[in-house]
């Protein structure tokens, strides 16, 4: 790694408002605990709970083990699936093998499922917007009756196998930039004759949250770093917002990755955290820049979230009210 920087000049850190740990992940976290808690360990685990590698390995150190497919789960075996839903495919594979299933999928990607079945029901095309590949878009492509096309640009919705008079519907990943999926909804429309879908604020509201919150950074630092894996889409999507603003933008896993040259020339740096990262690893950023440069820390005023999603019935204790989000 590079020198540190040692120039006296004080970096002043901003913190963006939300960050972090979004009501689906704390939910999710806590449907894992609650079941090596109730059930004791193993639990097997479809996919990362959530994309963090830190958030991973400590339930991993509780007793979860993770796993990509349903057949490595022994018979018996406590089960749950992931924060980013399943096909019904593997819902059936389950029920048919009798493992008990705790469903940790996001409500708000469940609600995507369920507008998206009931276009398909309607008779309409189905177009879902994302990536190819992510498992939130592998479970919505397998929670949908009928053939679905997937679309992540505006150049997508142009070569779609459909004629323009064709009724169409769409849907979309929740971790997408917004600005994103507002112009492919923007050219669905300019091709298609009659459409359906939600309203682009109804897609999830910590994603667009946390994404209004870097362009509020960005207005007020000369950089920014997010922290966040690198498979975490919404964390990548934060750098990317960051970057469309003319901002130099990192995403860093943890505190390590930080390269003390990115700090050359820099007087005020913002720093936000994905949905998926623990804010314990903002902090060991902000000890890390300590240790190169006197630093100050503020909080941007942001939105305050209080929206909580419920645990499962059978894992719910005496006094349990919604979780809080932690943010």
């Amino acid at each position: 790694m590079p020198h540190a920087d040692h120039s006296t000049a004080p970096l002043r850190i901003i913190l963006a408002a939300p960050r972090g740990f979004c009501a689906g992940v704390v939910r999710a976290i806590a449907i894992v605990e609650r079941a090596l808690e109730q059930h004791g360990a193993p639990v097997y685990v479809r996919h990362e709970i959530v994309h963090n590698a830190h958030v991973v390995n400590r339930l991993r150190a509780m007793g979860a083990v993770f796993v990509e497919e349903l057949d490595e789960v022994p018979d018996g075996a406590t089960t749950v699936f992931s924060a980013h839903g399943v096909p019904r495919s593997v819902e059936a594979a389950a029920k048919a093998r009798g493992l008990p299933v705790f469903d940790a999928t996001c409500p708000l990607v469940t609600k995507v499922h369920l507008h998206g079945a009931r276009f398909a029901r309607e008779g309409r095309a189905v177009v879902l917007i994302g990536h190819a590949g992510h498992p939130e878009v592998e479970g919505t492509l397998g929670q949908i009756p009928g053939p679905v096309h997937l679309a992540a640009t505006p150049a997508d919705v142009a070569t779609l196998p459909l004629p323009d008079d064709a009724p169409v519907a769409y849907v979309t990943q929740t971790t997408l930039s917004v600005d994103d999926t507002r112009a492919v909804i923007a050219a669905i429309h300019a091709r298609f004759s009659d459409v359906a879908g939600p309203d682009v604020a109804d897609i999830c509201y910590a994603t667009q949250n946390r994404q209004n919150a870097v362009r509020d950074l960005a207005q007020q630092c000369d950089a920014l770093i997010v922290v966040g894996a690198a498979n975490s889409s919404n964390s990548n999507r934060l750098r990317d917002v960051a970057l469309a603003l003319g901002k130099p933008a990192w995403l860093v896993g943890e505190a390590s990755e930080i390269d003390a040259a990115w700090l050359t020339g820099i007087t005020t740096l913002g720093i936000t955290a994905g949905a998926s990262a623990p804010e314990a690893l903002v902090e060991d950023v902000i000890a890390q820049l300590a240790r190169w440069r006197k630093i100050s820390v503020s909080e941007l005023d942001g939105i305050r979230e209080n929206v909580s999603f419920s645990l499962p019935a059978a894992l719910r204790r005496a006094g349990d009210r919604h979780l809080a989000t932690g943010g």
